[in-house]
Order: structure tokens, then C-alpha cells, then sequence
């Protein structure tokens, strides 16, 4: 029974981590929204966007759009 326990309290950590992030990510569409909805529309004439596009945009950028570590050491 101990490594029942052992196993559902990573699996309860795991499943928090998920929640964690993807409340995180969804927190932070609100400035993107923001961001967006204040600039772009008066400059280029494009349509506001919802704040679940934003967080739709923000997770594609992420997807598209990778931070990178060079070690330039040589």
C-alpha cells in the first residue's frame, strides 16, 4: 500500500503542475488582449480580439516561437 501512496502523490503533483501552468497561461491572455486590442486596431485596421483568442494566440506563439540557450564558450 505504500507505493500506491507513494505513486497517486506524484501523480496528484503532476496533475497540480499541469493546473498550475495552464492557469498561468490563461492569466496572462489578459495583457496580451490588452496589449493587442490597444494597438493593433487603430494601427492596421484588424478586429479586437476575445480574451480566448488571446490565450489561443498566446499558446501558438509559444508553439512557434522558442526561447534558445547558446553556449557560446569556446
Amino acid at each position: 500500500m505504500e507505493v500506491f501512496a507513494k505513486i497517486m502523490g506524484y501523480v496528484v503533483l503532476g496533475v497540480t503542475a499541469i493546473a498550475v501552468i495552464a492557469a498561468l497561461g490563461l492569466l496572462w491572455a489578459f495583457p496580451i488582449k490588452w496589449t493587442w486590442n490597444a494597438t493593433i486596431p487603430p494601427i492596421f485596421a484588424l478586429p479586437t480580439i476575445t480574451w480566448g483568442k488571446a490565450w489561443c494566440l498566446n499558446f501558438l506563439c509559444g508553439c512557434l516561437i522558442k526561447a534558445s540557450q547558446t553556449n557560446n564558450n569556446k
